[in-house]
């Protein structure tokens, strides 16, 4: 409840309206780098798993994020294997007007916003497998976030439709889904005190990869002066009046 980072300062202002267009373009630009790792850790969690059985139940995150073949359910079991989260976030910067191949490629992306998604996908690579579940547990606080996501995004901002935003529509189901088998897991397997801190450890990490992240959209998009070199600049016309970051 005090680490998620729907408490952090931008993640409060692209909430609540205040944010240009242009810093939405940069959060949707340097999300990005955290949506395409996902699917990497998720491949590497289930490379490293030797019980049939959560490989299963975690095999449906990578449909759910790379998207499947035409005859694979994926999304929930409501028939679109082909089309994932990927995909859809493409959508979403698709809509706000970024060039695909510049989100794709991360070439202005910030440095800390790569860095940090490395530093997951390195936490699950190296990390116990109980740790490198236990680290997913973010998902448990997901969808409600996503709904005053999706409803203060729509209200606010005139640049942005449903169709835009069709990834957020689809993730509630999945995250609670996910997170549920994750929960189970942790409590059958964090058997000792050492154990359950490790589990502790592994969800403050995951918090601070998310905060971390929206620490430097602060520093380089509301604190004026300060994006890296090669970093997204948004349009001048885009930038819009100066925000007055929140009161703490």
């Amino acid at each position: 409840a005090r680490r998620y980072h729907d408490k952090h300062p931008f993640h409060r202002m692209l909430h609540g309206g205040r944010c240009s267009r242009g810093q939405v373009q940069a959060w949707a630009l340097n999300r990005y780098c955290y949506q395409a790792v996902i699917p990497l850790k998720d491949a590497a969690l289930i490379a490293r798993c030797d019980d049939p059985a959560v490989r299963r139940a975690w095999r449906s995150r990578l449909v759910d994020h790379d998207g499947g073949s035409e005859n694979e359910e994926g999304e929930g079991g409501d028939g679109r294997g082909g089309e994932g989260g990927l995909a859809r976030w493409l959508t979403l910067t698709d809509g706000l007007g970024l060039a695909r191949e510049t989100v794709v490629s991360q070439t202005q992306a910030l440095p800390a916003s790569r860095f940090a998604a490395l530093a997951y996908l390195d936490f699950v690579r190296s990390r116990s497998l109980l740790e490198a579940i236990a680290s997913s547990l973010t998902e448990l606080f997901s969808p409600a976030v996503i709904g005053e996501r999706i409803d203060g995004m729509l209200k606010h901002y005139d640049f942005v439709t449903p169709e835009t935003l069709a990834y957020f529509q689809a993730r509630p189901p999945q995250a609670s889904r996910d997170s549920a088998f994750a929960l189970r897991y942790v409590k059958a397997h964090a058997t000792t005190p050492v154990l359950q801190r490790q589990v502790q450890d592994a969800l403050v990490f995951k918090c601070e990869v998310l905060w971390t992240m929206l620490d430097a959209l602060y520093a380089a998009y509301v604190t004026p002066g300060h994006i890296p070199p090669s970093a997204f600049v948004p349009d001048a016309r885009d930038t819009g009046a100066p925000v007055v970051p929140e009161a703490t």
